[in-house]
C-alpha cells in the first residue's frame, strides 16, 4: 500500500495540445477539476503550471500514464513520463504516475450526464479526466513513484 502524503496534490492529464489539471488532498480523498493548460511550446505551458504551483502549494504531483487497453506502453506513455520527469526537475516534488486508461471516456460520460455534450466539452474535458486520474490515485489505483 502506497503511503500518500497529506497536503495538496495536483494531477495532470497530459496531452501534447492540452493538459488537464485537477487538485485534491489525500486526507479528504476528493479531487476537483482545476484548469486546462494550453500554450504554444513548453515554456508557456510550464509558466501556467508554475502559477498553479505557486497558488496551490502542492506536496506532490500525479501524472496520468496513458497505456493501451492491454497495459502496454506507447509513444504517449513515453511523453507523459518525460512530462512527469520535467515536473520533478522544475519543482522538486515527487511525481506519481497513475493508470489513466478510460479516464477520458469516463470524463466524457460524466459531462454528458450534466448536459454538456460534443464541442462544449472540449474546454473542460481534460481537467475532468485529470480529476478522474486523481480520484483513482486516492482510491489506491495502480501507481509508480518517481523522485528524480
Amino acid at each position: 500500500m502506497l503511503n500518500i502524503p497529506h497536503g495538496t496534490t495536483l494531477a495532470f492529464d497530459f496531452g501534447e495540445t492540452r493538459i488537464g489539471v485537477a487538485q485534491g488532498d489525500a486526507e479528504v480523498g476528493i479531487a476537483h477539476p482545476l484548469a486546462t493548460v494550453i500554450g504554444e511550446g513548453n515554456d508557456k505551458k510550464f509558466a501556467a503550471i508554475a502559477a498553479l504551483v505557486d497558488e496551490w502549494r502542492p506536496v506532490q504531483f500525479v501524472v496520468g500514464l496513458p497505456l493501451s487497453t492491454d497495459g502496454s506502453e506507447h509513444e504517449m506513455t513515453r511523453l507523459a513520463r518525460k512530462f512527469g520527469r520535467r515536473l520533478n526537475g522544475r519543482f522538486g516534488l515527487p511525481v506519481y504516475w497513475a493508470d489513466e486508461r478510460l479516464t477520458s471516456l469516463y470524463a466524457a460520460e460524466l459531462l454528458n450526464q450534466t448536459g454538456l455534450r460534443g464541442r462544449k466539452q472540449k474546454p473542460v474535458l481534460d481537467q475532468v479526466a485529470a480529476q478522474a486520474i486523481l480520484q483513482g490515485f486516492f482510491a489506491g489505483g495502480w501507481v509508480e513513484e518517481f523522485h528524480g
